[in-house]
Order: C-alpha cells, then structure tokens, then sequence
C-alpha cells in the first residue's frame, strides 16, 4: 500500500469490496431472502466507511462526504414530497378520477397497455420529463388499468417505457442536453444518433404491449358490469368538468416552458385544493388532511355519501397520495445515498473504471466497457447526472483515439444510464417511478421494454460496426488507448 498524507490508496481488489458486499447483501437480502431494502444498504454504507477509517479518513470527514451526497440529493427528496401531495389534491379535486373515468369510456381493455406507452411517449417528447409525465398521465392510466383489471406491473412498465422514451430523446429533457454536453458532441447530432438504438427498441416495445393487449380479449380481464359500476360511482361521488384538467395543464406547461418545478407542483397542489372545495363541495380542512396524509373517501360522508356501499375497487383507486405517504421512499434514498456518499470519499470508483480503461481493444469492448462503467455508476452512487458526468468525460480520449465520433459515447452513456436508472430499485428515479405507480421497481421491471432494449442494439452495434459513427483520419492503434493519461485522470 501506498501512502499519501496518511491516507492508504486501495488496490484494485479492496476497491470492489463495497461493491461486490452491496451486491451480494442486495441479492441475497433482497432478491432471494426478501428482506428490507433500507438496511441492507445501511449495512453496506456501514462497511464501506470501515474500508474508509481504515484509510485513514476521520469520522467527521465521513460523515461530511455523506451530508454532501445528500445535500444534492434534497431536490429529488423535496419533489417526492410534491408528488404526494399532488396525487392527494388532484384525487380532492376529482382531477385523476375525471381522467381515469374518461380513460375507462374510451380504451378499451386490449389496448390499455399500447396506450399508456403511446400517451406517456407523446407527452415526455413534448415536455421533455419522464417525471412529469409519470407523475400527470401515468397516474391517470394506472388507474384505468386497476379499473380494467390490466396487470398493474405491466401498465407501469408501459409508462414507465414510454416516460423515458421521451426523456431520452426530446431537446427539451435536461438528461438529453446534460449527455451531449459531457460527451462533447452537438444536442442533435446525439439525438439523431440515438434513433439507432431508440426507434429499434419502441418498435419492439410496442409490438409487446400491443401483442400483450390481444392476448387478453380471451381472457375475462373486466366485465363490462364492473367497469360501468365503477363509472357510476365515481359520478356519484364527484362533479366532472374541464375545468378539472387545469392542474396537470399547468403543471405540463411548466415542464415545456422549462419553469422551477417544486413552485409549479405546489401551484397545481393549491389550484386542485380550490377546486375541490368549489366543484365537489369539500371543506379547506379535508382539503389538507389530503395534500399532507393523502386522500380518503371518508371525506365524501358529510355530502351524504355512503362509501361503504361501494365496491372495494373504488378505494383502492382513490384513497392514495399525500406528503407522508412519499416518507418511506425518502428513508430509501436517505440510505441510498449515505451508501454513495462514502464510496465517493474512498475513490474506489475511480480506481476501478481507470483500470477497466486498460483492457479496451476494439470498439466493441469500448462500447461493453462504457455501458458497464455506466451501470456500475449508476448502482453505485444513485445518481443519474454522475452515470453521465463521469463515463462522458473518462471516454473521451478513448473514443477519440479509436477514431470515433463523440456522438458515439453520448449514446451509449444514455442507453446506459438514463433509462436504467428507473430500473434500479435505490436510485432516485426507481423510487420515484415505485412510488409514484404503486408498483415496485423489480415488478414493473420486466415490462420497462424501451429501457433495457436498448442495452442489447447499442452492444450489436458495437461488436458489428454497424451505426457506429465514424471521424476518419484520427484513429490510433488500439495500443493507444493503453497510455497512462486516461488511467491517471481523477474525477470526484
């Protein structure tokens, strides 16, 4: 072991040991064992600031990495908080049942699931946010599948999918910008290259959900009678109007017009707030107790309503959202991020991917290696910005050397970052998408076609040169890339 100012570098070995033990604690625990998530990633953070004390760091130089990576993560934390409350206002004001009752009258059961990914696709391409439109349609067309009797997990991997088909692509979605920027190539040039590997995988995405969709009209997925009893009820429970759409209508607009999104979604939260006391004749009072603990039908009895007489289905549609109902999900990323907090202090990331520099030989492998060094960051450190920032900027030179277009990294760093990263049941996006659904991350997982597809074209790609974009006259042998100024490069 090397020291320098008294702290011990890691060899490549020690490094993995965080890594491998999350891994390992996360598929036995989790996976197999089903145990909590939380404090499997506790026990990992745990042993992974062991690795750093003995280093040589100070608990309080720990403790200071770990407040760090949460300070960053207070954004996505206070979001979450919004999104609760919003589901809870929007099912006060009778806005989330107004467009589920819409979405019961007009799709038809064998094709709910072509059509959640066709809705959330349209509009994440025009708003550029797969949050958003998760949060805003895909809500809504959840609760047309629970209606429907579709498969929850299913439907939230249509939306899923489709949320971050437009993520990926639109010049509007700040992860779209954020890859062109970091791989050092032009925002359309990078969108135009990314069609190679994103139109393939929403055709094969679409053929699923549309072949998924037929292969119920056999089956007695919704009877008729249960879908015009759930119609009347939620008639006779709320007041439909246009006027209803007004909350995610702003909330969308916002999105396009690039407006701070915690102010937007606490604008909506209060617009659907007044709405339901004006339109459903509720009380301010119920009014809160819906923005802060969610939604319940209880709050319709004083109107004369007899909740009790409803079918089951009709609770567990409309009794949902609020602020604390998104604490269970913070805990995750508290835990998640403490995890990436010391991993970052210790620099076993960094050793890591600069020793996989060193085994790339043809474009193929240095295609494999930065999806790999993707995904790693991405698990590592929950963080979706740094499964972008660092393989942008470790892979430059390389792809260079090899001749290659930047354009080519910008892509594969999306195919695997940004659309893996809601696929990863800890990180920021996958306990968002989880908890904003209702479907875990791992349920919902085998039906996120447009996410994973993509993996599988970007690594054809590589091994076979086809989309591959070539800049003639600037390759180097695949020695090359083996020089110690890749290798030495350091980023936090």
């Amino acid at each position: 072991m090397m020291m320098k100012n008294n702290i011990r570098t890691l060899t490549l070995g020690m490094a993995t040991l965080p890594i491998l033990v999350m891994l390992m604690l996360l598929v036995v625990g989790y996976a197999l064992m089903g145990l909590r998530i939380e404090p499997l990633l506790l026990l990992s953070a745990v042993f992974t600031a062991l690795l750093a004390l003995w280093q040589g760091y100070s608990w309080d130089e720990v403790m200071h990495s770990i407040v760090q990576k949460l300070a960053k993560a207070m954004p996505v934390i206070l979001i979450l908080v919004c999104v609760g409350g919003l589901i809870g206002s929007w099912m006060f004001s009778g806005t989330i049942p107004y467009m589920v009752y819409w979405g019961l009258k007009l799709i038809s059961p064998q094709y709910i699931l072509i059509a959640a990914f066709f809705i959330t696709s349209l509009v994440s391409v025009c708003t550029g946010t797969s949050w958003g439109s998760a949060g805003t349609v895909g809500v809504a067309l959840m609760g047309v599948a629970h209606g429907l009797d579709i498969s929850l997990a299913a439907a939230a991997g249509a939306v899923v999918s489709g949320a971050y088909f437009g993520d990926k692509i639109s010049p509007l979605s700040d992860s779209t910008n954020f890859a062109a920027i970091v791989a050092d190539t032009t925002l359309y040039a990078h969108i135009q290259h990314l069609l190679w590997t994103t139109l393939p995988s929403f055709l094969l995405a679409a053929g699923v959900f549309f072949a998924a969709g037929l292969s119920t009209m056999d089956e007695q997925v919704a009877t008729p009678e249960k879908v015009v009893t759930i119609l009347t009820s939620l008639e006779g429970l709320y007041h439909f109007s246009s006027l209803l759409l007004l909350p995610p209508v702003i909330v969308l607009w916002g999105a396009v017009a690039k407006k701070p999104t915690i102010p937007l979604m606490l604008l909506a939260s209060t617009i659907a707030i007044v709405l339901g006391m004006v339109m459903q004749d509720l009380p301010l009072q119920a009014g809160f107790n819906a923005l802060i603990d969610g939604f319940n039908l209880t709050m319709f009895t004083a109107q004369g309503h007899d909740v009790s007489s409803l079918i089951p289905d009709i609770p567990r549609l409309l009794n949902r959202g609020g602020m604390f109902s998104m604490m269970s999900t913070i805990l995750l990323v508290f835990c998640a991020f403490s995890f990436a907090g010391v991993l970052t202090l210790t620099g076993a990331l960094n050793l890591i991917i600069n020793r996989l520099l060193q085994l790339i030989h043809s474009t193929g492998q240095l295609i494999a290696s930065t999806i790999a060094t993707t995904l790693l960051v991405t698990g590592a450190t929950s963080d979706g910005k740094l499964a972008l920032l660092i393989p942008g900027e470790l892979f430059q030179d390389a792809y260079r050397r090899m001749g290659l277009d930047t354009k080519n990294l910008s892509r594969t760093i999306e195919d695997a970052g940004t659309v893996i990263e809601p696929l990863i049941p800890w990180t920021a996006a996958g306990v968002y998408m989880a908890g904003t659904l209702g479907v875990s991350t791992l349920d919902y997982l085998p039906w996120a076609i447009q996410c994973y597809s993509a993996l599988f074209f970007a690594l054809f790609y590589g091994f076979t040169g086809i989309g591959i974009a070539r800049n003639t006259g600037l390759a180097d042998s695949p020695e090359t890339l083996l020089q110690p100024t890749v290798e030495g490069r350091h980023h936090a």
